[in-house]
């Protein structure tokens, strides 16, 4: 058993210590560093499986990367994407929504694209939903070189 971070080789204990807190394979150090990351963000976890699922996949993403206006869940720099990760999808108020919609904007006059990904299509389809990013990563790419 490996840290999915760092390669490090980890007892059955640490094994199961991150497996039962964060759902993913992670040595102490990196446990103990998700975990500030978590509580100094309120970042959720399935914005935690997603950014080891993309880092598996070959992609460079950054976990809680600021924007220059607040802090996104998760961002790939090199195709200028930001994904936020919608804990309470169902209970979105019209004010949310706008405040989502401004975000967005604020993220695209900065060359940014936004996605919000429903936590349900991590928690249920996290393969899937790592191939559709895969995907929005290889039109921007496209995109960037198009420019």
């Amino acid at each position: 058993m490996t840290c999915k971070d760092c390669g490090k080789a980890m007892d059955h204990l640490q094994h199961k210590e991150s497996m039962d807190s964060l759902g993913v394979p992670l040595c102490e150090r990196h446990t103990r560093l998700i975990k500030k990351v978590i509580l100094d963000n309120n970042t959720p976890i399935d914005a935690i499986h997603l950014f080891y699922a993309l880092k598996e996949a070959g992609v460079h993403p950054m976990l809680e990367w600021w924007d220059g206006k607040k802090s996104v869940d998760i961002a790939i720099s090199r195709v200028k994407l930001n994904i936020e990760i919608d804990k309470n999808y169902s209970m979105i108020t019209h004010e949310q929504a706008i405040n989502d919609l401004e975000d967005a904007m604020h993220s695209f006059k900065n060359g940014f694209t936004t996605i919000r990904i429903p936590h349900l299509a991590i928690k249920y389809y996290l393969d899937e939903t790592v191939e559709n990013i895969l995907g929005i990563i290889s039109g921007l790419k496209a995109n960037i070189k198009a420019i």
